[in-house]
């Protein structure tokens, strides 16, 4: 099992806010400014409590992925960064020589997040008007150019969004990143299985994952290859249950209802079929305290009512989150990427409290 964190890299605080849109905010959720001291901080800490990652979002509210991680390089020596960023927005023979330059000045220390995009009034905004499953089979092409570069090969393509004549890298990466991408619907699904080497989902509960792996098993093994799965988690481990508890539920009281009605409104005009199975699990209703969104055990669906994305918690004691985190890897999950609010102190909590209990968690094969 590997466990990696997350930068903040739109802002921090001890409240939930987005992580990507500069839209729907709560200012208190961003009261620590993504500024490079803050980052490094978070990913110094990240790397000292032993995550082996730190994923690094794209969107318009974000810092750009590729700058701050290359400015936390020679701030960290062991950290790699797993670079979100959206395809079709760079072509595929220039994203690979970016990676390649940045394997070879971070000591092969590069994971590539390809993130396709799912809220059109964004994606409009980047200058991208292409719908759902368009998006999808670009992103396919993007990865087979960006794969056949960093392997080294020469070659000319002609597809149907992208094209090139005697394309390929000078100096190929010694070490060729590896590819992670995430998505729910179909078409991502067929994309994983032919392109990518590793799956992430957000945190469902366990009954709606295990399908959902099942597919994409099968769907790479028709293409004679094996994928691994990674999961996108945010936590709030403490002592105690109750103290967990009473921490989920600070947290929905600083949701403020604009901010909640903003968010599950941008929501509705999404394609994304993940967003849209994050959504279902709150239905965009703050309840009736924090364990009334409880939906499988310690799996707390509230963080979805003012974030996108990534929208669940596991809350509890710290021995509850890494059963619940050792359930997961039971049914196939190889890692996770995990986070907090703030990212810095719950990255040493997390570090120093969760991650020497996963070693001791016995690990069910599949």
């Amino acid at each position: 099992m590997e466990v990696s964190w997350f930068l903040p890299s739109r802002g921090d605080g001890r409240d939930v806010g987005p992580a990507t849109t500069d839209r729907g905010h709560s200012a208190a959720a961003l009261r620590r400014r993504p500024t490079l001291e803050y980052l490094a901080a978070v990913a110094q800490a990240a790397e000292q409590a032993g995550f082996a990652a730190v994923l690094t979002p794209t969107g318009s509210g974000c810092e750009d992925a590729w700058v701050v991680c290359s400015a936390l390089v020679p701030l960290t020596s062991r950290l790699h960064f797993l670079v979100a960023f959206r395809p079709g927005f760079v072509l595929p023979t220039l994203a690979a020589q970016q990676a390649a330059s940045f394997q070879r000045l971070s000591g092969n220390r590069l994971r590539l997040n390809v993130v396709t995009g799912g809220d059109p009034v964004e994606q409009r905004a980047y200058g991208d008007f292409l719908d759902h499953d368009a998006r999808y089979a670009r992103t396919g092409e993007f990865l087979e150019v960006l794969r056949r570069c960093l392997a080294g090969e020469r070659f000319d393509v002609a597809g149907e969004h992208f094209a090139a004549r005697d394309a390929g890298l000078v100096r190929p990466p010694d070490v060729v990143p590896p590819v992670y991408l995430g998505g729910a619907s179909p078409a991502a699904e067929e994309v994983t299985a032919r392109w990518v080497d590793r799956y992430l989902t957000w945190g469902e509960p366990p009954a709606m994952v295990a399908p959902r792996l099942d597919r994409v098993r099968e769907r790479a093994a028709a293409h004679g290859r094996t994928v691994r799965f990674g999961m996108r988690l945010h936590v709030v481990a403490r002592d105690t249950p109750e103290q967990a508890w009473a921490e989920a539920d600070r947290m929905l009281a600083g949701m403020p209802a604009s901010a909640i009605a903003a968010t599950q409104e941008r929501f509705a005009r999404m394609d994304s079929v993940g967003q849209a199975r994050m959504t279902s699990l709150h239905g965009g209703a703050a309840g009736d305290g924090a364990r009334s969104l409880e939906v499988a055990p310690n799996l707390w669906a509230g963080i979805g009512l003012v974030r996108e994305g990534a929208a669940t918690a596991l809350v509890g004691s710290s021995e509850q989150v890494a059963e619940r985190l050792a359930e997961y890897a039971a049914l196939g999950i190889d890692e996770f990427v995990l986070s907090g609010y703030p990212h810095l102190e719950e990255a040493w909590r997390v570090g120093e409290e969760v991650l020497p209990l996963l070693a001791r968690e016995p690990v069910g094969a599949r």
